[in-house]
């Protein structure tokens, strides 16, 4: 548990150098607000290489009307991650992307419905396939009625990592783009063929979501 708190305490710090020295400019934050305010919660969307940056911003108070959470893998490599989500009041899930868990589906539909907290889930985490769509965002926006929201970043200067994710770390005082792509509303009941269309569409999103926050860094 030692090791645990330690890393989490490391994380933070370099968290928090990141973000209070970057330059940052946020792209659509109002499409976000309004949801929020309209539906009182939203299942946000990124992908495991933005992470980092995602999530603390997540946990920021930029965004008006946010109450974060986090769907986190139960297993021993969610750990430091719970913690850390933790650490910044933010509530935690623990489960898996596939919601395959009566616990985890229980767990995150009183979170959003009674609590009004809008869960956030890297839908091709923990461990890829990279860009990968799983269903566990979608279920999660029909169990609830809520709309998914992807969510991307660029940065520069920044660092992709030799991970499966290639994960994305800025370098510190680098220019920091996110910006809020194009909400997602899934219909309450889906067919097989129709779920596997919903994740293509959503990978579609949030590529393109990506592509607006690069837009935005180009733009001095």
């Amino acid at each position: 548990m030692f090791v645990y708190r330690l890393a989490t305490y490391l994380g933070a710090l370099i968290l928090e150098v990141l973000w209070r020295t970057s330059r940052l400019k946020i792209v659509n934050l109002d499409r976000l607000e309004t949801l929020l305010k309209e539906q009182g919660a939203v299942v946000p969307v990124f992908w495991h290489q933005h992470l980092l940056m995602a999530a603390r911003f997540i946990c920021s108070s930029k965004i008006k009307g946010m109450k974060p959470g986090f769907m986190i893998s139960p297993s021993v490599d969610g750990q430091a991650p719970t913690m850390l989500a933790e650490m910044y009041g933010a509530h935690v899930v623990r489960g898996s992307g596939s919601y395959t868990g009566v616990r985890a589906v229980r767990g995150v539909y009183n979170a959003i419905v009674k609590e009004g907290i809008s869960p956030t889930i890297t839908p091709d985490g923990p461990r890829g396939p990279r860009f990968v769509m799983k269903p566990g965002a979608i279920f999660t926006a029909q169990i609830s009625g809520k709309a998914v929201v992807p969510i991307a970043y660029a940065a520069s200067p920044a660092k992709l990592l030799r991970t499966w994710d290639k994960f994305v770390i800025p370098f510190p005082f680098a220019r920091l783009r996110i910006a809020i792509g194009e909400p997602y509303f899934p219909p309450k009941r889906m067919t097989e063929e129709e779920m596997e269309a919903a994740q293509k569409e959503l990978e579609r999103r949030l590529h393109e979501t990506f592509k607006i926050a690069e837009r935005a860094l180009q733009e001095r």
